[in-house]
């Protein structure tokens, strides 16, 4: 297969990859669905902005106590009286709390408990027209290596709430791009795979003021793909409810990442 073969695949593939990803960020319950999130501690009444039920806290377990007039569904089934909720691990879609189309999502953060209000009708899902993303290059892959660190690390970073919060990284990713020789800190995902929060000389001029890179798992040899043409917003660009960590210490790149997810479409 030529070289221009290899381009017009990954070229092709670029495109659905931006397709599927402007689905789902703009699907029922995605990002922009997004309407609040409310600490548990910060509502000692257990009353939470526009949100049926009463949620409070047990020690370290969060209690939801509704009546059937407050018409929350709890596992699909109408909910009245009283049940202890965990965090949601899956999607919001599939929330086990429900008030009509709205989803409601248990959350822990360093052991905080919150609640997220998905509702599919929110102001941001109406007025979303799409993502600005620069079509593929092949300049922007280039090959990486994944050096673990001894141990585990966790780095206090900002958050976009205003809080401050750990940022747990595994070892650094180093790589060429136009001549430079650069490095990431990165996260290891549970399935191996590596997530970096970035900024670069782009961010807040040309693109979001930090973005989101997602790497393949490493091989054994710590050899994988930095393909640029697939950084990400975070999820905070698309709802200001969300809490994304700032790029770690280092992680803000003095190369022109003029790839990828860039900005909304306004």
């Amino acid at each position: 297969m030529t070289t221009q073969h290899v381009a017009a695949d990954a070229s092709e593939e670029w495109k659905h990859w931006h397709e599927h990803r402007t689905e789902t960020v703009s699907a029922p319950h995605g990002p922009l669905a997004l309407s609040g999130t409310h600490w548990i501690e910060d509502y000692p009444e257990g009353l939470l902005p526009d949100m049926p039920g009463r949620w409070s806290l047990d020690g370290d377990a969060l209690v939801l106590t509704a009546d059937a007039a407050d018409g929350l569904l709890v596992d699909g089934e109408p909910f009245a009286g009283e049940v202890g909720l965990g965090a949601d691990p899956g999607p919001a879609a599939t929330a086990r709390v429900a008030h009509g189309e709205r989803r409601f999502v248990v959350l822990v953060r360093e052991g905080v408990l919150g609640v997220r209000d998905f509702d599919p009708a929110s102001p941001a899902r109406r007025a979303f027209r799409g993502i600005e993303a620069t079509p593929y290059d092949p300049r922007w892959s280039v090959a990486g290596r994944f050096t673990p660190y001894g141990e585990d690390r966790t780095v206090r970073v900002a958050n976009a709430d205003g809080r401050e919060r750990g940022l747990g990284l595994g070892g650094e990713l180093a790589f060429r791009l136009d001549g430079q020789d650069l490095t990431l800190q990165v996260t290891v995902q549970g399935d191996g795979s590596l997530w970096a929060v970035f900024g670069d000389a782009t961010s807040g001029n040309g693109s979001h003021r930090f973005r989101f890179l997602r790497p393949a798992a490493p091989d054994a040899e710590g050899r994988t793909t930095v393909d640029f043409n697939r950084a990400l917003l975070p999820p905070c660009a698309f709802a200001d409810h969300f809490i994304c960590p700032f790029p770690p210490p280092g992680n803000t790149l003095s190369a022109a990442i003029a790839a990828g997810e860039r900005n909304l479409l306004r």
